[in-house]
């Protein structure tokens, strides 16, 4: 699979099966966000993969009350590990560095036949407590991931002309 195709093939899962995500690949999507770049290396980055099921139920009500994700087998949460900084640009280091990061283990999700959705809706303070993560570390991402349950259609993208432009 090259890239691009995991690009085209990747959904936003929210039903997963009733199966285990063998560790040789769990190891792979975690690999692919260690290899992600970061501002000036620092890598200041915790990569979370929750596969305990007593800690997967508990995290539904850190998440909105989205039920889906005491179903996937794993939930990545990405965490940045320092206070946030300012690059030259005005954005913050950290959290870009970690979006960067799920968003590689998400591709590599994709090239290893699972599915994967970003949440948008978490209470950072609560999943941090949920897993008892240390005060130096906050909750940037939470991902769901599993086998997908079932086929997603692909949603529509607005067209090149619409996003892109030279100059």
């Amino acid at each position: 699979m090259t890239v691009m195709e995991a690009i085209r093939a990747r959904r936003s899962i929210r039903k997963y099966q009733d199966r285990p995500v063998e560790e040789e690949k769990l190891q792979q999507v975690l690999e692919a966000g260690r290899l992600a770049p970061s501002a000036r290396n620092q890598q200041q980055w915790h990569f979370i993969a929750v596969t305990d099921k007593q800690l997967r139920e508990k995290l539904p009500e850190a998440c909105c009350g989205q039920t889906f994700v005491r179903e996937a087998p794993v939930v990545l949460v990405v965490t940045m590990t320092a206070e946030p900084r300012a690059m030259a640009c005005g954005q913050l280091a950290q959290p870009m560095d970690c979006s960067i990061a799920l968003s590689f283990m998400m591709l590599e999700a994709v090239e290893q036949g699972l599915g994967c959705c970003w949440l948008g809706a978490f209470y950072a303070d609560q999943v941090k407590a949920v897993l008892q993560l240390p005060e130096n570390e906050t909750v940037v991402a939470v991902a769901p991931m599993g086998y997908p349950e079932g086929e997603v259609a692909a949603r529509p993208r607005k067209s090149a002309e619409e996003v892109i432009s030279r100059r």
